[in-house]
């Protein structure tokens, strides 16, 4: 998510794009590059943080394709293409299953027109997430999701750029009363850590784009009041429902978890 014009700044930062570019993307410039290295450099391991978060979406989209009935996405403040895009997902395991990207990085929607040429159950809406009314009514919204149907409402890393008074509940709070009984929420958000890397990577960021909120755990659960929290609970985003490949019990034997896997939480709840 962005708050830039109608046209690419080379000269300003986007989040989506030091985001791909932690990620070991190509959609950057320099000015993202600089403030990537920030981290790469002064904080050492903290793009960990970035893929950990692309790890537990994927898992996240892939568990609801595969153990609900859900075929519908709604992915808020979506950033940059990567590998394995929800609509990727979703539709690797439910090829009927429709996806609806919301962004207003204007380089996201460069490259979500690519996504409209090759997928036709995908769109993308060029609409704040702070203004979820306008995102439920677009016409691009309306042409791929029923809202009588189970939605499955993707929060990936968004709304810690959601200050507290732009009210994030609030945004959480719309989708609930839009869905029906039986759709999902899954959330990742920067986690308050008590710790000088965390205070340090807060500063940077808000630094950076003027905005950002790290978050408790209790804070993170808040922000799905209304919903039924689903095991294990809003943890860090490495113990969410982790891979064999990736399961920090491997061997018997749980590993310690860095530092920064400790930053990024994520928890999945469901609409009752």
């Amino acid at each position: 998510m962005t708050y830039e014009g109608s046209s690419i700044d080379p000269a300003k930062p986007s989040i989506a794009r030091v985001y791909d570019y932690l990620l070991g993307g190509k959609d950057n410039y320099a000015v993202d590059r600089e403030i990537g290295d920030v981290f790469k450099r002064d904080l050492p391991g903290s793009v960990a943080i970035a893929f950990a978060n692309r790890a537990v979406l994927t898992r996240a989209v892939r568990e609801i394709a595969k153990t609900t009935g859900i075929r519908q996405f709604i992915d808020l403040g979506s950033g940059l293409p990567t590998a394995d895009n929800v609509h990727q997902v979703a539709q690797r395991h439910a090829p009927e299953s429709r996806v609806v990207y919301v962004d207003i990085d204007v380089q996201v929607l460069v490259h979500g027109r690519a996504l409209l040429e090759n997928n036709d159950r995908t769109r993308v809406v060029a609409v704040d997430v702070r203004n979820p009314e306008a995102i439920r009514s677009h016409p691009a919204t309306l042409e791929v999701i029923d809202f009588a149907l189970p939605v499955a409402v993707i929060l990936s890393a968004i709304l810690h750029h959601v200050n507290d008074d732009e009210n994030p509940a609030g945004i959480v709070r719309y989708w609930r009363d839009q869905v029906p009984s039986g759709s999902c929420f899954f959330i990742s958000h920067f986690r308050s850590g008590n710790n000088p890397e965390t205070m340090e990577a807060e500063k940077v960021l808000q630094q950076t784009f003027g905005r950002g909120r790290w978050r408790t755990d209790a804070e993170i659960a808040s922000l799905l009041d209304g919903l039924q929290i689903l095991e294990p609970g809003i943890v860090p985003a490495s113990l969410w429902r982790p891979d064999e490949t990736d399961n920090p019990w491997n061997g018997g034997e749980r590993r310690e978890l860095t530092v920064w896997e400790h930053l990024i939480a994520a928890g999945l709840a469901r609409k009752t």
